[in-house]
């Protein structure tokens, strides 16, 4: 069988799922530390120009990209264990998905206790 008959190499199952999960929190986490590496260090530039930027901050769209920020941030930590688990535990590979299953589990469970509270702060 070949590549061009069936269409694609990924079949869309947990450990392909998990992977591009991963490198999607990976890269989202990677930009947001860059931009707040970049406006901590404008402090040192010009700190009214601080004091603009962290206002700007201060919005409800930011506030709701913070939510999208903790999901990422919970999952990744929470996937980077179960890759651990896979790498160095001799019986991970054989569970892989059911751990992945656990890691989105205690993210939503986690994230769901963290967002009401956010939310109220965002919108009050």
């Amino acid at each position: 069988m070949s590549l061009l008959s069936s269409g694609t190499l990924y079949r869309g199952k947990v450990g392909m799922w998990s992977w591009v999960l991963h490198r999607i929190t990976g890269v989202a986490m990677f930009f947001f530390l860059l931009v707040h590496v970049l406006d901590t260090a404008l402090v040192r530039v010009s700190p009214a120009a601080y004091d603009v930027v962290i206002a700007s901050y201060k919005t409800p769209i930011i506030g709701l990209a913070e939510l999208g920020l903790v999901a990422a941030v919970l999952y990744h930590g929470l996937n980077g264990l179960r890759i651990t688990l896979i790498d160095f535990w001799s019986k991970g590979a054989k569970y892989q998905n059911q751990m992945f299953w656990v890691v989105m589990a205690v993210t939503v469970a986690l994230f769901v206790g963290f967002a009401p509270g956010h939310i109220i702060n965002v919108f009050s």
